[in-house]
């Protein structure tokens, strides 16, 4: 049974830090892709950033790229979204999911974190 579990989000001022966790558990991890996702309130859901288990090979939306770092630590079989530089369009519940790799769509998700910005 596939597992993921999201923590690290809170509050933060506009400009700060946030390292959100997605801890995977029951995946094929060699030929998983995590992603992360957010959906702000009365928005739909919006792809942040993935990484492919086994090469590291990342990717971010446009309006991260530069600001959010996703990583990954094998050992503990965890994805991390560093979040940097902060800013009040960021707020929202964040997910992470899950897929084999070449599929289209992704087949498990994380509950959510909310992420709160405040200028």
């Amino acid at each position: 049974q596939v597992q993921l579990v999201e923590s690290g989000g809170g509050l933060v001022q506009a400009g700060g830090s946030l390292r959100l966790s997605c801890a995977a558990s029951g995946l094929t991890f060699s030929t998983s892709r995590i992603g992360w996702f957010r959906q702000a309130p009365g928005k739909e859901r919006d792809f942040v950033a993935t990484i492919i288990w086994r090469s590291g090979s990342t990717g971010y939306a446009n309006s991260v790229k530069g600001r959010f770092t996703i990583a990954r630590d094998s050992a503990k079989n965890t994805v991390y979204l560093q979040m940097n530089s902060l800013k009040p369009e960021d707020t929202a519940v964040y997910y992470c999911a899950a897929k084999t790799v070449g599929r289209r769509e992704y087949d498990y998700w994380g509950q959510g974190t909310q992420v709160t910005v405040s200028s």
